[in-house]
């Protein structure tokens, strides 16, 4: 099957309750009225767009296609910066039922929500960002994980003195070869340690020790705008030959606005990639669907317009966005077609796809079919099939299934692989059985002479997840006793730790700290998860703050720090006096919800001046 015939398979799956001949117009209006990437980048002829033969009705239209076209417009002239999961609004018991899934939230290219403690594996290596889309994403291992003495060299270094350490290296006549500066670079980055992994690129490239190609001026402007927003980025990108600027660079610099969630930078990007000439790949389109799917989602139509015609064939990856979306969307009919579609091409649904199913099912109550999916998974062959134990571990976690989670234990227990233990360790954790975390974790040790920090890390999270402050510090030190290298990954935790104890000023105590950390900067979601508390409560003081700590460790740009920050003022009941033009300064723009708070806001600035008056 082509790829038009397949994009009209998709297009047939889900017309949902629009009438099937008003879709094209439902559709036209929705996708292309005032979208900046619509205008600039898809079918144009004389002013007027023509849809596709092939692709529109494939992805479900949800009911907000049928308001009118006006409302399509207004939507697109306020463009969403939403860090939260898209779809229709959960009920608190909804909600407590997608809990049950954290694991199994996002494949890997997926997980771009800044704020989501499970990383986007994808993004975060050179792999994956510099070197195009792999259709094992979410099963795809890089083996173990050896740390060269390069990168141990270059980790254990201080940061005044790394140029140092690395003149002397070299002096003493060790390899340093493309190998060698890729194997450390992609250690560097598995590790979390941008800051030293820039230094590195950078003396490599002041020492001129090997000829940059591309790809090592995109792993540089990455680890740029990683470390110091886009601009810098931008900037950078100007000191990059002319003959070097191609897909690879802009495709860098594109992931990292959809890692930040920034709708119009990413815009601006692709566009920039457009009318450069530049090819439109595979890896583009899905960082696009990627990007719609959390914060736009009827911009994901355009993408699949684009895709058709530009003849580029759905890739695995494209299927598990689009898989994903309808399961979110409580879609399990949609979601199956899409599943069948994929088939009819001749593609077999993954693990992580099949995870998806399983989730799905169970939480629309198709517990019958979520535990077909999960016979097929397993298959006869258990035994030997070591990346399916890893997936399955955590879906039957995430189901309640102890019994099942000890079976699939049992038969790991034999091959002892540090991979199969660190799952282990987690599964157990969300059944809340600590004892059974702890035993896999110190057997993990006894055969394993040598381990790293995530492996820790994970025991630190099921005791900061149930709530275990005493046994949490305790094997903290044991952490620092046993060398471990302490980084982003154990700050979360820790705070995630006091944070669930109520001890919300020592995390945010142990916050401050790793924030002067000079080597590494705290995620994302460690600054939300304090800044979270103190909007409940309604501390303005201690808000604003976090919110400005967030902007000076780079993480501007981002909507949810409004939000949380306006939700305080709202919660202590005081007026947030020019916030609407705060944010317009800083170029952010409400998302609907957001709306909601701006209007709840206004109201208590009304009664500050009404009290007054009387």
């Amino acid at each position: 099957m082509g790829s038009g015939v397949a994009m009209s398979a998709l297009r047939r799956t889900a017309t949902l309750s629009a009438r099937s001949h008003s879709i094209r117009n439902i559709v036209a209006c929705g996708c292309f009225n005032g979208s900046e990437l619509s205008r600039n980048s898809l079918v144009q002829e004389k002013g007027n767009f023509h849809l596709c033969s092939g692709i529109l009705d494939y992805f479900s239209l949800s009911k907000s296609y049928s308001s009118r076209c006006s409302n399509f417009a207004r939507s697109f002239l306020w463009p969403r910066n939403l860090s939260s999961h898209v779809g229709a609004k959960l009920s608190e018991k909804d909600n407590d039922s997608e809990d049950r899934f954290s694991e199994l939230d996002e494949p890997a290219e997926d997980m771009v929500e800044p704020d989501e403690r499970v990383e986007n594996k994808e993004f975060e290596t050179e792999e994956g960002i510099l070197g195009g889309e792999s259709d094992s994403v979410g099963n795809r291992s890089l083996g173990k994980r050896v740390e060269s003495p390069l990168s141990m060299a270059i980790i254990r270094a201080p940061r005044h003195s790394l140029n140092i350490v690395l003149n002397k290296w070299v002096e003493d006549g060790n390899p340093l070869g493309q190998g060698a500066i890729s194997h450390a670079m992609l250690i560097l980055r598995k590790s979390r340690v941008y800051a030293k992994a820039l230094q590195f690129i950078e003396w490599l490239e002041e020492n001129k020790r090997i000829d940059f190609l591309e790809r090592d001026y995109a792993s540089h402007l990455d680890l740029v705008c990683k470390l110091y927003g886009f601009q810098k980025a931008e900037n950078y990108l100007q000191k990059i030959p002319v003959s070097l600027q191609g897909e690879v660079v802009y495709r860098t610099l594109l992931t990292n606005c959809v890692l930040a969630n920034n709708v119009r930078k990413a815009e601006e990007v692709f566009n920039k990639i457009k009318d450069l000439g530049l090819p439109i790949t595979k890896f583009t389109c899905n960082q696009l669907l990627v990007l719609y799917k959390r914060v736009d989602q009827k911009k994901i139509a355009d993408v699949l317009v684009m895709m058709e015609k530009e003849n580029i064939k759905p890739s695995l990856l494209t299927y598990r966005l689009l898989v994903d979306n309808k399961g979110r969307a409580s879609d399990i009919v949609g979601m199956e077609k899409i599943i069948d579609t994929m088939k009819d091409e001749g593609l077999k649904p993954d693990l992580t796809i099949q995870g998806m199913a399983v989730k799905y099912y169970s939480l629309a109550g198709l517990n019958e079919k979520a535990e077909a999916v999960l016979k097929d998974m397993e298959g006869d062959h258990i035994q030997e099939n070591h990346v399916a134990r890893k997936v399955l571990l955590p879906l039957y976690a995430a189901l309640g299934k102890a019994e099942d989670v000890g079976r699939i234990w049992e038969i790991c227990k034999s091959s002892q692989r540090l991979d199969e233990c660190l799952t282990a360790i987690e599964a157990w954790g969300k059944l809340g059985n600590v004892e059974k975390a702890e035993e896999v974790f110190e057997n993990m040790i006894k055969v394993w002479t040598k381990v790293s920090a995530k492996h820790y890390v994970a025991l630190l999270n099921v005791y900061a997840n149930n709530k275990l402050l005493s046994k949490g510090k305790d094997f903290a030190k044991r952490m620092s006793d046993d060398g471990c290298h302490i980084g982003p990954a154990t700050w979360d935790a820790l705070v995630k730790l006091y944070v669930e104890a109520g001890e919300l000023e020592k995390a945010a105590s142990i916050l401050q700290k790793a924030s002067q950390r000079t080597e590494d900067k705290p995620l994302f979601v460690s600054y939300m998860t304090v800044f979270e508390k103190y909007s409940k409560k309604g501390d303005i003081h201690n808000a604003e703050k976090i919110f400005q700590r967030l902007r000076q460790a780079g993480y501007a740009g981002r909507l949810k720090p409004y939000q949380y920050l306006l939700q305080a003022y709202i919660n202590a009941k005081k007026p947030a006096y020019g916030f609407r033009d705060r944010m317009k300064a800083d170029n952010m723009f409400p998302n609907k919800a957001m709306i909601a708070q701006l209007i709840a806001a206004d109201a208590l600035i009304k009664s500050k001046i009404s009290d007054l008056l009387d």
